[in-house]
Order: structure tokens, then sequence, then C-alpha cells
């Protein structure tokens, strides 16, 4: 602890505030984790992470630094984070899930913004988050209006690069997110002073699309009944996917989809057979925003897929790996990333063809539709979703919220009312 605190320090650090978020993560951990039963035993690795999650990794990240090595963060899955590390640098994700960080982001952002927006730029202000602090550079997008301007605002504290994500999908779209992805790889090698090679960016082409296969095979696992590992659990390990070390989490996903997929074999599950299954939707869930599915699975339901940012969005469709040279490669990229489906696009049909899609891959029951307060995309584009999924038949319930607790009592309420209505 003691060379954390000065590693901490070093990283100018508020370390007594650090200290209040971090006295406060375990008991919220242990309530939400660590008390369900039967779980699978390669979920010890991702505890490990948790229970050291501003030291072990941070600890890497510095001795990246020390070696003259260069740490870039990003916000949203639209950064190809292949270019980054082809370019030396370790890519991290920047987490906004804590309600912790919303005063000091409300400081210099209205309050009636998206609390994602407010959490991400208060961890920066704060001086609580050594992700933050470790940072070179921090790579923003443009996703939605909120974003775009606070972006403007975080640049006054720490460099950040904007990456210009068009709102559609045509073909002319489509070229000027390829330009887009070639001026984020000039920056890189700027920022390293490292060339992007075909050789290397070929090897991180390789290495991405594994760790979205071995996302993939977990995902694949939760379609069983009964559901071998929870959606709880499901949902830490794509949000420890977004920072840790890429070959690590690999082959540690792949232990946990193994001993779920022997889980499969034997019958056995952390839910019982015929339990309630639930399909999340919508905003993302940044660490340590794991509200929503613990209401849900404390209900006794299982949370059985995520069309979200922190779910499929993060790991579906492959980087074609057939490209030789660095254009061909960046095209393979720029076509990928253009695939998600988020929902600063118009018009955006394939969202609600993603959903239906899931919903049946996943024999989920119902949908529950998550949106952040203020995430006017998400929020207008419910219209569409709740019309195509009731033309169908399948319930659907929209739900409001942020990252407090004042609300959880009627949340519960209204989901356990869903689940019964389900039942």
């Amino acid at each position: 602890m003691t060379d954390y605190r000065r590693m901490w320090s070093d990283l100018n650090m508020d370390l007594e505030k650090h200290d209040q978020l971090m006295n406060a993560l375990p008991l919220v951990y242990e309530d939400v984790f660590l008390r369900q039963a039967g779980r699978p035993r390669a979920m010890d690795y991702f505890d490990s992470v948790v229970a050291e999650i501003h030291s072990e990794r941070i600890a890497e990240l510095q001795a990246h630094k020390n070696q003259g090595g260069k740490i870039c963060g990003a916000f949203c899955v639209f950064v190809p984070v292949e270019i980054a590390r082809a370019a030396g640098a370790i890519a991290v994700g920047l987490c906004g899930g804590s309600q912790f960080w919303v005063p000091d982001g409300e400081k210099v952002l209205p309050r009636n913004l998206c609390p994602l927006i407010k959490a991400s730029v208060g961890a920066r202000l704060s001086g609580t988050c050594p992700y933050f602090q470790s940072c070179d550079l921090l790579i923003g997008e443009t996703t939605c209006d909120g974003k775009k301007k606070a972006w403007e605002v975080l640049n006054e504290y720490a460099p950040v690069y904007v990456m210009d994500l068009p709102q559609m999908k045509r073909p002319r779209d489509l070229a000027a997110w390829r330009e887009e992805t070639g001026l984020f790889l000039d920056k890189m090698e700027e920022l390293t002073g490292q060339r992007v090679t075909a050789e290397k960016l070929a090897v991180e082409i390789r290495r991405q699309n594994r760790l979205r296969r071995a996302l993939e095979r977990l995902y694949r696992a939760r379609q069983a009944d009964p559901v071998p590992v929870s959606g709880k659990d499901a949902l830490l390990v794509t949000q420890v996917g977004f920072y840790d070390d890429p070959d690590r989490f690999i082959e540690r996903t792949e232990a946990l989809a193994a001993e779920a997929e022997e889980r499969i074999a034997a019958g056995e599950g952390v839910f019982g057979a015929g339990a309630p299954r639930i399909l999340v939707t919508g905003t993302p869930m940044a660490i340590p925003n794991w509200k929503l599915h613990h209401i849900i699975e404390s209900a006794g339901a299982a949370v059985v897929g995520e069309e979200t940012c922190t779910g499929t969005r993060f790991f579906a469709h492959q980087v074609d790996e057939g490209g030789v040279t660095l254009e061909e490669q960046l095209q393979a990229l720029a076509e990928r990333y253009l695939k998600i489906n988020c929902s600063c696009f118009t018009p955006n049909p394939g969202r609600i063809e993603d959903i239906l899609r899931l919903v049946g891959e996943t024999r989920a029951d119902g949908v529950v539709y998550y949106n952040l307060q203020f995430c006017h995309g998400y929020a207008v584009e419910y219209h569409a979703v709740e019309k195509a999924l009731k033309e169908r038949g399948i319930p659907v319930m929209k739900v409001e919220t942020d990252y407090g607790e004042e609300d959880t009592g009627q949340l519960s309420t209204r989901v356990e009312a869903f689940i019964e209505m389900l039942r």
C-alpha cells in the first residue's frame, strides 16, 4: 500500500479524496458480486482485478511510461485501439460510471447533462482516478452533442484528441471515417514517435479480434438454460476488457467461457432452469455501474445479454485480417468500426435489427431499455425500439435513471412487477 500511495502521489492525485472513493468500493462490490451463490471459479481473477483496480494495472502503465512508452485513454468503442497499440502505446478505456465523480463534473458542466459525461470529466478534475492521471492523451469522439462540448472543457485540464464520427452510414460517410482513422494513425505516431507498419498493425488486429472472440464465446454460453454465469459477472468481464492487459484478459476470459461450457454440459447454472430471461439494451454501463443488473438479478431474473457499448457492441464484428498494406488494413478497420449501431446514427435500422436478433439468440422473455438521464439519443430512439418489439409481441420496459441510489427502491418495485408479468 505504501508503494502504491507513493505512485498515486507521483501522479498528482488527491489522496484523501481517493481514499474516500476506494473505501466505498469493497462494500458495494461485496454486496453486488461476492454474495452470489455458485459463481464460476474463474471469476476469481476478475474479482482480483477489481480489488487492485487502482494499483497493479496502474503500476504496469507506469512501468511502460518509465521505459519511454505512452498511454492513451479512450471513452468510446469507436476508437480503434489497434492503431494506438501498433504505434507502441497502451490504450485503456476510461470509465465514468460512478456518482462519486459527478459533483466535480458539475463544477464545469450543466447539471442537466448525462451522468456518464459529468462523471468522466469529474474523474479527471477530481484527481482521484489514476487511469486519467496516467494518460498522455485522452481520445474523445463526436457521438453526441454533450460529449463534443465536454471535450472542449476537458481539454483545458488534459490534452484531448477528438475523432470526428460521421452521423450517417452512406458510402461517403465510410470514406470520411476511413480518412479519420488515417488521421488517428498520424496522431498516434506523433504521440509515440514510432511508425505504424503493416506488420505491427496486423498483429494488433489479430489480437483485438481474439479478444472479441473470447467475449463472443462467453456471450454464447449465456444462451443456455440454466444460465452458467450471471449477467452481473458477464458485464464485469466486459468492463474489465476495456483496460486490462489484452493478452492476459483473453486467457482469463477463455478460461471463464470454458468453465461456463462445462457447466452447461453438466446442467449447472447460477439461476434455476426456466428463470425469466432479460435482454438489456441502451446506454453503456461504465465501471462501477452495476445498478440495473443487480436490481434485475436480485429480483430472480437472469440478464442474458446486453445490446450496449459495454455489451455486444464492444465485441461484435471482426476486423478483416486479410489486409496486407496499411491502406487495406485502415479500410478494414474503418468498415468494422462503422458497423457499430450507436444511437448517434440516423437513420438507425441496424440497431433495431440487432435488438430483435439478440432477443432471439438469447431467448429473452423481455427487454429492459436502459437510459441514463439526459441521454437524448437513446431516449428518443426508444420510440422506434418499443414499436418494433411490440409489433412482435416482445415485452419491453424502459428504465431511466442516473448513478444515485435514491430511486433504487422505486426501480426495484417496477422491475419486480415486470418480471412477475413475464412469469
